[in-house]
């Protein structure tokens, strides 16, 4: 019922630049929350950044502070992170989360998850 197309990911070098996107599709009634996390081998899945439908502004994790920017187009059920300056420890594959509500507004809300996707810094 719901489709999460995450892209924009690769291979750069530590200083250079990526955006990340992604593209929701479905049934859907509202995206409240849309925020990108990370995960590395290993590890838990940390928060990267998060933004509700009607902020503006997002929320970052320190780790990434004033090197990503996340931005979404509530008519276009989208959002993008742009990351600058990248590090070769931002090298692990992020992904897109959701928190929507799905057909009506007495639509049932649940917790979606993308696929992730891979990013490489190399130093």
């Amino acid at each position: 019922q719901v489709q999460i197309k995450e892209s924009g990911g690769g291979l750069v070098q530590s200083g250079e630049s990526l955006t990340l996107s992604c593209a929701v599709s479905g049934n859907i009634f509202r995206i409240y929350v849309m925020a990108w996390y990370r995960q590395a081998p290993g590890q838990q899945r940390e928060e990267v950044a998060d933004l509700y439908y009607t902020d503006t502004v997002a929320k970052y994790a320190d780790s990434v502070k004033g090197r990503f920017t996340m931005s979404r187009d509530n008519a276009k059920n989208a959002s993008s992170l742009e990351m600058n300056n990248l590090k070769p420890q931002d090298t692990v594959v992020y992904y897109c989360h959701l928190q929507l509500r799905t057909g009506n507004v007495d639509g049932s809300v649940g917790l979606y998850w993308g696929g992730g996707i891979q990013v490489s810094v190399s130093a």
